[in-house]
């Protein structure tokens, strides 16, 4: 995001911020006198977090295809752990269910659709199911 100011550590990876147009602060953790958990408690606490969520959620199970999958749904639960509509988030994820077609575990690994499945879900009527899933309310 241009004019963002993206404050970092000392890896040569960030190098290309400032001709993307970011103002970039760096501040190299391993020379300095605090500790890395001092100068970016942020960052680290949300490593931990993740750490923590992954051992107690996937027990060790975790499987690097799948990593990207596990960074999203941390994300999602991390985004929208103070929100005051947390009860409506069942309600979304049925309806998302019903509007979204299947994802086969071939389709999720390889990117590939399995032979002969087709665009089933268009013949879905949405309106018809948003209705029905309107009937549970806001519990």
């Amino acid at each position: 995001m241009p004019g963002a100011t993206i404050h970092t550590d000392g890896w040569r990876g960030y190098s290309g911020l400032p001709a993307a147009g970011c103002k970039h602060f760096v501040t190299t953790i391993s020379g300095g006198v605090e500790q890395a958990h001092e100068v970016m408690p942020r960052v680290h606490n949300i490593a931990s977090l993740l750490k923590r969520w992954l051992l107690g959620t996937l027990q060790g199970g975790i499987q690097q295809q799948h990593l990207d999958y596990y960074l999203d749904e941390f994300t999602f639960r991390f985004n929208r752990r103070r929100s005051k509509a947390r009860g409506l988030l069942f309600h979304r994820l049925a309806q998302q269910a019903v509007v979204v077609g299947p994802a086969p575990y071939s389709s999720i690994i390889y990117g590939k659709s399995p032979s002969g499945a087709g665009d089933t879900h268009s013949a879905v009527n949405t309106s018809t199911c948003s209705r029905s899933l309107s009937d549970f309310g806001d519990r």
